[in-house]
């Protein structure tokens, strides 16, 4: 399921560069996509740890 959301995400500008700077990386197609499945369930944690709604205009740090 989260591979699949990941997959679907690489329309979005923000997960589309996540996915390009694994790839540059050197990891495969795959690899670079459960990469991203990772991230995002790490952003789901993180929401329900600090009870908050997702921003989609937050910047981290580079």
């Amino acid at each position: 399921v989260f591979y699949q959301s990941a997959f679907c995400s690489l329309a979005h500008p923000d997960s589309r560069a996540f996915y390009d700077r694994k790839r540059h990386e050197g990891k495969r197609h795959h690899q670079a996509v459960i990469a991203l499945a990772r991230r995002r369930i790490n952003v789901l944690w993180a929401m329900l740890q600090n009870r908050q709604a997702f921003l989609p205009n937050f910047k981290l740090a580079a």
